[in-house]
């Protein structure tokens, strides 16, 4: 065992080191060089398409609106990642790690609308009007036969990686957070959970679009006014947060306090690391729940999908890695979900952590519930309709034992498994890239803009 751990230990540092990290940032800057800067310069018209997409487009195929697609979406991403993930990312890469969060988001935003746009292009429609779509479909309808091994090498990555990243490490961050909190035994937790999530998840994607659509807008604007109140109470420090990112994105951060110092690179590291761990932009998973969006537009789906990127990396990651550091507690010695439950505590004394607590509680169900449609779409690309209950049932097991055992080498693999995921998607996406620039032109032109 010691030795698997050590070799994937190996795996996770060379899949996850430069080469990934050109590999992702170069794929989203190529994509917005591409589209001239689109996704930036129309964010406002993704948001305002959002907001109209609460209902279906009449006849088009598929089963959920494009706004409970992007929730289905957001729901996957707003989680662990935002909070555990930030604070992570900032103890071990310094302060200019958000700066690079920043970076991969804002490049990120091309990367997820191209993965949109070509999961919805490319989707499959059975006799029923069931929609599937994600970079394995887009590889097979897109690419041809001779590509078909890299759409079979993503679904196998991401519906093992599924267990992991979204399902068990989630359970057991949960777990963990209400027996430190509340005192609740982490089987009792596990119970609870495992009951909730299969009552949900075993009525598809209806069910789950409809659960997200109620819970992911509550929690994320819960979590902003949580984070401006703390920010207001340390509005001074705010200009002094913001020069120490800037500051330590491009030079190295000394030892200070509890912090053993970081090199730029290991801010750049950490900063991209964690912002893929949080958005998930790359891993072509944002694609899988906008294929099952009733519409008719490729680009209109993308555009509504892009703004998911927006909201949890630029909104919210940024919102835990201010008030880490406006509230000094960086530099303590904590990490992960602890620096960010000090954070809070520190601002605010009494409810602070419990505030922070049942934030995690919400965004980790949430995530279990996002993850379930990805891993599901991704079996029954490798095994078909008939593996979807078995996979719904294992999922559900899966929750209770993330939420008993201890998970240092699922997080290392799912860590690991993530990366992977990334690669097919990333040379899709490149070799796929004329095809995103056809609709978007041919989009806008009909629009005459």
């Amino acid at each position: 065992m010691d030795y698997i751990h050590k070799l994937v230990t190996e795996l996770n540092n060379l899949v996850w080191g430069v080469p990934m990290l050109v590999l992702i940032l170069g794929t989203g800057l190529f994509l917005m060089v591409m589209l001239r800067g689109m996704p930036i310069r129309r964010i406002v018209l993704g948001f305002c398409l959002m907001w109209q997409g609460r209902s279906k487009d009449v006849g088009a195929q598929g089963h959920v609106s494009s706004f409970q697609a992007l929730m289905t979406g957001l729901s996957a991403t707003v989680g662990t990642g935002n909070i555990a993930g930030v604070a992570t990312a900032i103890f071990l890469g310094g302060p200019g790690a958000l700066f690079w969060m920043w970076c991969t988001a804002l490049v990120g935003m091309a990367t997820k609308y191209s993965e949109i746009v070509l999961a919805v292009h490319y989707r499959d429609v059975d006799s029923k009007g069931e929609c599937s779509g994600g970079p394995m479909y887009a590889i097979k309808n897109g690419l041809g036969k001779k590509w078909h091994l890299l759409g079979f090498v993503f679904a196998v990555f991401g519906g093992l990686a599924g267990f992991g990243i979204g399902n068990m490490v989630q359970s057991n961050s949960m777990a963990e957070v209400i027996k430190v909190t509340f005192g609740i035994e982490t089987w009792v937790t596990g119970l609870v959970t495992t009951v909730v999530v299969a009552l949900v998840i075993l009525g598809g994607i209806k069910r789950i679009a409809k659960v997200a659509a109620s819970l992911v807008p509550f929690m994320c604007i819960g979590y902003i006014i949580m984070s401006l109140a703390v920010l207001i109470l340390y509005a001074s420090q705010l200009p002094a947060a913001f020069s120490l990112i800037f500051t330590h994105a491009f030079t190295p951060v000394a030892a200070t306090g509890g912090f053993a110092g970081a090199a730029v690179l290991m801010a750049i590291q950490y900063g991209v690391a964690r912002g893929i761990f949080s958005n998930e932009a790359g891993l072509g998973t944002a694609g899988i729940a906008q294929a099952a969006a009733a519409t008719d537009s490729p680009v209109r789906s993308g555009l509504i999908g892009m703004t998911g990127t927006f909201i949890d990396t630029i909104v919210i990651c940024t919102m835990t890695g201010l008030v880490i550091i406006c509230t000094g507690v960086w530099d303590g010695g904590a990490r992960g979900a602890s620096l960010s439950s000090s954070a809070f505590e520190s601002a605010l004394p009494g409810i602070g952590g419990y505030l922070l607590a049942f934030a995690l509680i919400i965004f980790t169900f949430t995530t279990i519930l996002g993850w379930s449609y990805y891993g599901e779409r991704c079996w029954m690309y490798l095994a078909g309709k008939k593996a979807i209950f078995p996979f719904r049932i294992l999922w559900v097991l899966a929750v209770f034992a993330g939420a008993v055992f201890h998970l240092d080498f699922v997080w290392l693999l799912a860590d690991t498994l993530n990366a992977l995921m990334a690669i097919p998607n990333l040379f899709s996406l490149l070799l796929l890239s004329p095809v995103v620039i056809k609709l978007t032109a041919d989009y806008f032109k009909s629009k005459n803009e």
